[in-house]
């Protein structure tokens, strides 16, 4: 039997809370043994309510105590020189996305993974959903055709309370970035990383250098033929937030939240959506919780280690989107 794996982490705000620790503390072969915020008070709470021993303000101090890996939940402008100290402490990182703020910066995460012999996974939650597993063998068998488009988008109503968020040196992008980033990558990651033709981005919100968008809309086309459309907004007024993602195929659709399939038989559209789909978890805390099963398994050599290069591309791609926001013009990559 495998000795357990001694963790840590670094940020204590809501997806810790809310994701990370109830799921961490189940899991079998995992300790948390420390967590550390510069809020000393309420980590040490959070600590006494999930039974964590020691709390720490400053990374540095939590690194020297003995463990094999890490959680980074800070706010986004920390995750890379947080990452990078991790690594150089030698302990294997989860990083919540985005992972660094610029593709040079996850060149450079990579670059010191490889040197330190340590493992860097990047929070991509949504990649582990169950229903996104089940889309994902549909598309893989060729069952639904040739993926056509992907239509995504989140709505999340207006909020003073964004905090870090909305200064663009510590979030480094608004809407987008917050909400868009993991719809992004799920599109490709279901079309298979294909090639990026060019990208057209339209942002509102305010004009200061330091604030962040409030709204974007972005279209993606693929030299494969593939056209994504991903649509944000956090300052949404309606009667309802929304948050959506369907895929378009030739001989079929597919769309989440619950997953739906259908798919053209004798030339007509038929439901053949997988019997099970609604899972009586939340797909936002079954997705956590597989997530972080996933990473302890490749802490301990169970499974598969892929280093992040796709974070790469897709932050180039990022930057595309913001600089076409920016200039008002399309962006070829």
């Amino acid at each position: 039997m495998k000795p357990e794996i001694r963790l840590g982490i670094v940020g204590v705000g809501a997806i810790t809370q809310l994701a990370h620790l109830p799921a961490l503390v189940k899991l079998r072969g995992v300790e948390v043994v420390a967590l550390c915020d510069n809020d000393g008070p309420k980590a040490s709470a959070i600590a006494e309510r999930f039974g964590v021993s020691h709390v720490f303000t400053d990374i540095e101090d939590l690194l020297e105590l003995a463990m094999d890996a890490v959680v980074i939940a800070t706010p986004n402008h920390l995750h890379e020189p947080h990452v990078l100290s991790a690594l150089r402490a030698g302990v294997h990182v989860l990083c919540e996305r985005p992972v660094a703020l610029s593709s040079r910066g996850v060149e450079r995460i990579l670059a010191a993974s490889d040197r330190s012999g340590r493992k860097v996974v990047v929070g991509t939650n949504h990649r582990f959903r169950s229903d996104v597993q089940q889309l994902a063998r549909f598309l893989e068998g060729g069952e639904l055709g040739q993926m056509k488009a992907i239509r995504a988008g989140e709505y999340r109503f207006r909020s003073p309370q964004r905090g870090w968020r909305a200064r663009r040196a510590e979030g480094g992008g608004g809407a987008f970035l917050e909400q868009g980033l993991a719809l992004v990558d799920l599109a490709l990651w279901l079309g298979d990383f294909p090639k990026l033709a060019r990208v057209t981005a339209w942002a509102d919100g305010p004009k200061s250098a330091t604030a962040v968008e409030d709204s974007m809309f972005v279209h993606v086309e693929c030299a494969a033929g593939l056209s994504i459309v991903c649509d944000t907004t956090w300052s949404y007024v309606g009667q309802e937030e929304r948050w959506w993602f369907e895929v378009l195929c030739a001989r079929g659709s597919a769309r989440l939240a619950p997953l739906r399939v259908v798919k053209e038989l004798n030339g007509k559209p038929v439901d053949v959506s997988p019997t099970g789909a609604a899972a009586r978890e939340s797909a936002f805390l079954q997705s956590y919780r597989a997530e972080l099963a996933h990473f302890i398994s490749v802490v301990q050599g169970e499974s598969r280690y892929d280093p992040p290069a796709d974070q790469v591309l897709i932050h180039r791609l990022v930057e595309a989107v913001y600089k076409s926001a920016e200039d008002g013009k399309e962006i070829r990559l």
